[in-house]
């Protein structure tokens, strides 16, 4: 099932209710968003969680069966995002039909897709309040939609957050695009976002600096704490195909209010603690998160957080979990966590076999957790402590994917990461 959204309709609808900023002049404000757009909510965003658990399912059916008649007999995998748009040989001539292949809870996410092309030709960032034409900030920090690509390969060593601003696509697909030894990047209260194909890593701590977030608006930042990808009070966001390792603080962190997010296909590898999703326990407003983590693999070097949640929504299928030091999902504050289809393989320290862990105020608050695991692979000894409901009827409104969907992790994982695709031939 596609989902559309005529961009510039959406942008107006959100200018109207305070959502976007439309400042003029400079401000040496904390932040570079106005208060009212800081206190934004995202009920166009929350949607009924099962249902769309449900969507995810018949996806992967779909694109399962028709794997079995062999209509993508030449590169298909069963990953229903993958077989979407990959087999096209001509697919930087179609560029933009990624933005109809995301699923789960960001599956509304178009990205950049209702604008124009803007091609990277300059690694530099020099100035982050003047960025010159042709660099990657200059772009993302345009008004207007905007899918953005690359001439060539390139390694941005930013000097300060990029910044970016609503409907934007980062395209990384034919060209070898590292962010790295530098800033990283912020998605903070803005709408309609897609990153993919980019290798995030080695990110640093950076601020109290000047940092332009429109070509109409630069303000101070204060210090960031080194987020490969920061995602702070947003919605509509879609984090695909990236390979991400080695920052200061998380690979991926959702704060604040974000909501309608799916982290798909990513390769995760050399890291702490690689996601937070959720605030803080007494950030309430955290319980209208959903986000969607699908074909992730969970690779070497990591510790813990694969994700840490909090409050909300979590609905985490079909990942490969070959790693991890001390545990594998966690959280805090009841939240709901749908684990399904997922291979989970338990490292050699018989201390540390527990899939999950769940940080406590006092002892027994989470038996009523809603957190289960079904269909999941458990594999050297791996074991999963549900709790909640069990049957609940959030849960048993939600389709199953299975125990099979977890015997077919390794081919719907298999393209994690950052793709290596060349014009004219199959990405």
């Amino acid at each position: 099932m596609l989902f559309f959204v005529n961009a510039a309709a959406v942008r107006q609808s959100y200018i109207e209710k305070g959502k976007v900023s439309q400042s003029t002049g400079n401000s040496t404000a904390t932040t570079l968003r106005s208060n009212e757009d800081a206190e934004f909510k995202h009920e166009d965003a929350v949607v009924d969680p099962d249902m769309v658990v449900s969507m995810v399912d018949m996806s992967i059916r779909n694109s399962t069966e028709r794997r079995k008649l062999g209509f993508f007999s030449a590169c298909g995998t069963g990953n229903p995002i993958d077989d979407c748009w990959r087999c096209d040989r001509n697919w930087q001539r179609h560029r933009k039909r990624l933005a109809d292949c995301a699923i789960g809870f960001g599956r509304n996410a178009i990205g950049g897709r209702d604008g124009k092309y803007y091609v990277v030709t300059d690694p530099s960032d020099d100035d982050p309040v003047n960025p010159r034409p042709g660099t990657l900030r200059h772009a993302v920090i345009q008004e207007r939609p905007l899918w953005i690509v690359f001439k060539r390969d390139m390694v941005i060593t930013l000097k300060q957050e990029l910044i970016m601003n609503s409907f934007k696509t980062i395209d990384g697909r034919g060209a070898n695009v590292h962010i790295a030894n530098g800033a990283c990047v912020t998605i903070q209260f803005i709408t309609n976002i897609i990153i993919h194909g980019l290798h995030i890593h080695d990110c640093k701590p950076t601020g109290n600096a000047m940092v332009r977030s429109s070509p109409n608006h630069y303000g101070w930042r204060t210090m960031a704490d080194g987020d490969g990808v920061s995602i702070f009070g947003s919605s509509h966001i879609w984090i695909d195909h990236n390979s991400l390792s080695n920052c200061a603080d998380g690979l991926i962190d959702a704060l604040m209010d974000s909501t309608a997010i799916t982290i798909s296909n990513n390769y995760f590898t050399h890291h702490n603690e690689v996601m937070l999703l959720g605030h803080s326990d007494d950030y309430v407003r955290d319980k209208n998160m959903q986000v969607t983590i699908a074909y992730n693999h969970f690779g070497e070097g990591l510790m813990q957080r694969m994700p840490r949640c909090r409050h909300g929504y979590f609905h985490v299928v079909n990942n490969d979990y070959t790693h991890w030091e001390m545990y594998a999902i966690g959280g805090s504050a009841a939240p709901t966590i749908n684990s399904q289809g997922n291979r989970y393989l338990a490292p050699a320290n018989p201390f540390a076999k527990e899939v999950t862990k769940r940080v406590l105020d006092n002892d027994g608050v989470w038996k009523h957790w809603n957190w289960r695991s079904e269909g999941d692979l458990m594999l050297n000894g791996a074991y999963f402590t549900p709790s909640g409901g069990g049957a609940s009827a959030s849960y048993a409104r939600a389709s199953s994917l299975a125990a099979k969907s977890s015997s077919l992790v390794g081919s719907l994982t298999s393209g994690a990461g950052a793709l290596y695709c060349r014009k004219g031939l199959q990405c």
